[in-house]
């Protein structure tokens, strides 16, 4: 070794005292950054994915079909999709609902399984629920097969309004899921019996879901959307 060498030119190791002192140990302090960018990375990427499904309609979707708010989030020819952060929590809410119900009716079940989780957290993102919200949450567990969580949302519904039709239809609907006959006729019994005189107070939600209403009291739908 040299004098004042600081490694042994022969075998390569420090001199005696300089090692522990001259040997840089990267900062624990550092190693939480690292982490925290590696889990923003992830997160980034996640959230385009999810950009992605929700951006991009289906091929067969019918191009009129593309322009209107049935079809959140697609972008009609030659124009940009949709971005969903710059919706408000109800636009977001309501165009998830949108798109569960029509892959349901599509019988495109996947598709709507994977987007109901989606549409029930933009509706818990909007704050104290009413009603109309509680009603469309349980619409879309109805979707799924989650008899609990619509029974719920029902029950909750009725809880405040006894008579109010949407909650009698969705507790109806969630009594079938539970194969619970008796309890479905009773609900349906409660609802025609309501029917008129809900049906006279013109609520918002009734006028949304009128042919929901229409289909539980017999009646033709309507051929175009209020």
């Amino acid at each position: 070794m040299t004098a004042g060498g600081r490694f042994c030119h022969q075998c390569g190791a420090p001199a005696s005292g300089a090692a522990a002192s001259e040997v840089q140990v990267p900062s624990r302090s550092k190693i939480p950054q690292a982490w925290t960018m590696a889990a923003g990375v992830v997160i980034v990427l996640i959230a385009f994915v999810a950009g992605q499904q929700l951006a991009n309609a289906p091929p067969d979707v019918d191009p009129a079909a593309e322009a209107t708010p049935m079809a959140p989030f697609a972008g009609t020819a030659g124009r940009a999709a949709t971005d969903i952060t710059n919706m408000s929590p109800e636009e977001a809410a309501s165009r998830l609902f949108d798109r569960v119900m029509r892959y349901a009716n599509e019988g495109k079940a996947d598709s709507a399984n994977m987007f109901a989780p989606m549409a029930i957290l933009a509706y818990e993102r909007i704050g104290p629920l009413d009603a109309h919200a509680r009603y469309d949450i349980g619409t879309v567990s109805v979707v799924v097969g989650d008899a609990a969580a619509s029974g719920a949302q029902a029950d909750t519904i009725l809880k405040a309004q006894p008579n109010h039709l949407l909650g009698l239809i969705l507790a109806a609907k969630a009594a079938d899921l539970r194969k619970d006959a008796s309890g479905a006729a009773k609900f349906r019994a409660r609802f025609g019996t309501a029917a008129a005189a809900e049906r006279a107070k013109g609520l918002k939600e009734y006028v949304d879901h009128q042919d929901e209403i229409k289909t539980a009291l017999g009646k033709p739908r309507s051929t175009t959307k209020p």
